[in-house]
């Protein structure tokens, strides 16, 4: 790879508003959509109460994207919610925001959606496999506990490569990472139409399995199986501020960031609940509980035993462009916090030619790759869940913020149902986070953790700044 320079170069302005929607939808549509309904099933048992989920995690998330809808057509900057932190509240929760995405919220992600696209490869190619002893090759660390770093070897080395590819794609041209992008979401939203279409066709279901819709008592442990499943749900619809992260490189951001927001947030809730119908349709609820791939399942029953091909290729085609819609956006925090003096000063780095954040995008991948080896896919999506949960309550809360500090300031786009809709974003985001700590406190306090070893490095990075300021002066 060619030499990036720091001030030769600048981002370009390369995207069209049908790429900012395609990354939306492509950074939200990854494995989740194969995978989690089958254990949402199991917790929920009544067909209704699996659609409601969906459907109000989805409207939470639709609230969400139109709140920052009008942050981002006020501020359109590389780096997206970290620069939006920084206006809206100060340098340290901008820092802070930049630090978790960097260490677990997109990296981690990026890990665990490339795990599963190691998964699925299985299906198709024979991967490599090291002995029994090996395997059990246990590292431990304080704090987080015993590590298989050696176990599973051959996914976690497809999902290595599969991150680093793409580090390569997106390191030699927004425009050439856009392309793939618009590529792939076609594709996977092409296959998950297929899986609907031919489901509701010649599935051989029964319009019997959507009742009874409500069926399961309901009580306070009620509570905790639902706010569970509604973690499944929102890991499935996690990635929808993506296309803020790459707001100075989209043509007209004031205009076509919050339109991608919408439109691509809205297309995702249709298709996730057209999709579990879908799997309704074909499958009770007791089948679809006990499936161990629910996709796989339904597609069987109308390409017989070629169904569990078919949606192995589905999900590689998804998760392999959400990794590249999630690299793409992601590594452009990073830079603008090096731009800011707040982390690395080489990350600021713009190639001269293919003018990306070439130092920032090679960084972000070594990390994710290192990240393949130290957990398990639960585990790191419980992280990410629950520490992007605790900024999007931040971010939202941000606008009324905003509206008291610049009341003037130009908006292109208003959220709709002010101050209603965001002020239930806010208070939804705040119950998640607390109900989540409740049930599952030692991953949730694991992600805080983590964000937390952010704070030294916010003091060593402030204090560079200060003594660069006073050096210009």
């Amino acid at each position: 790879m060619g030499k990036p320079t720091q001030h030769s170069a600048e981002l370009a302005q390369r995207l069209g508003l049908w790429t900012a929607v395609s990354i939306v939808i492509g950074s939200v549509i990854g494995s989740g959509i194969f995978l989690k309904p089958a254990s949402m099933a199991a917790r929920l048992g009544d067909p209704g109460l699996l659609i409601l989920v969906w459907i109000i995690t989805g409207v939470m998330t639709l609230f969400g994207a139109l709140t920052n809808a009008e942050i981002a057509g006020m501020i359109h900057a590389a780096g997206g919610q970290y620069v939006f932190f920084r206006r809206i509240y100060n340098d340290f929760i901008g820092f802070i925001y930049g630090w978790a995405v960097f260490l677990v919220i997109q990296t981690g992600s990026i890990a665990s959606i490339a795990v599963a696209f190691g998964k699925y490869l299985g299906f198709f190619f024979p991967l490599p496999h090291l002995s029994p002893v090996l395997e059990a090759f246990t590292i431990s660390i304080p704090f987080i506990g015993d590590i298989l770093p050696l176990a599973d070897i051959g996914t976690k080395l497809a999902a290595i490569a599969v991150i680093l590819f793409l580090m390569t794609v997106n390191y030699f041209g927004v425009a050439f990472g856009g392309f793939v992008q618009n590529l792939f979401t076609s594709l996977k939203v092409l296959a998950i139409g297929a899986i609907v279409i031919l489901g509701f066709a010649i599935g051989h279901g029964s319009t019997s399995h959507f009742f009874p819709l409500f069926a399961t008592a309901a009580g306070t442990g009620m509570i905790g199986l639902v706010t569970l499943s509604m973690a499944d749900a929102f890991w499935s619809y996690d990635g929808w501020n993506n296309v803020t992260y790459v707001a100075a490189e989209i043509k007209n951001p004031q205009r076509n960031v919050p339109l991608a927001l919408a439109i691509g947030t809205l297309a995702v809730i249709g298709i996730y609940v057209l999709t579990n119908l879908a799997y309704l349709y074909v499958l009770p609820i007791g089948v679809m509980a006990g499936s161990q791939l629910v996709a796989a399942d339904v597609a069987q029953k109308f390409l017989g035993n070629h169904g569990a091909e078919f949606v192995a290729a589905a999900v590689l085609i998804s998760t392999f462009g959400t990794v590249n819609g999630t690299s793409l956006a992601s590594a452009r925090v990073y830079y603008a916090m090096a731009k800011d003096r707040l982390f690395f000063r080489k990350i600021a780095d713009v190639h001269p030619k293919y003018r990306t954040p070439g130092t920032s995008l090679v960084l972000q991948g070594i990390w994710a790759s290192l990240l393949t080896l130290t957990g398990t896919f639960d585990q790191l999506t419980t992280y990410v869940i629950f520490a992007s949960w605790v900024f999007y309550a931040l971010g939202a809360f941000g606008v009324f913020v905003l509206r008291r500090k610049m009341p003037d300031a130009p908006r292109p786009y208003k959220v709709w149902g002010y101050p209603w809709v965001p002020g239930i974003f806010v208070l939804f985001a705040i119950a998640f986070v607390v109900i989540t700590l409740k049930e599952d406190p030692r991953d949730s306090l694991m992600g805080l953790a983590l964000i937390a070893l952010g704070i030294p490095g916010y003091l060593f990075w402030k204090s560079r700044q200060r003594n660069a300021a006073a050096e210009h002066d």
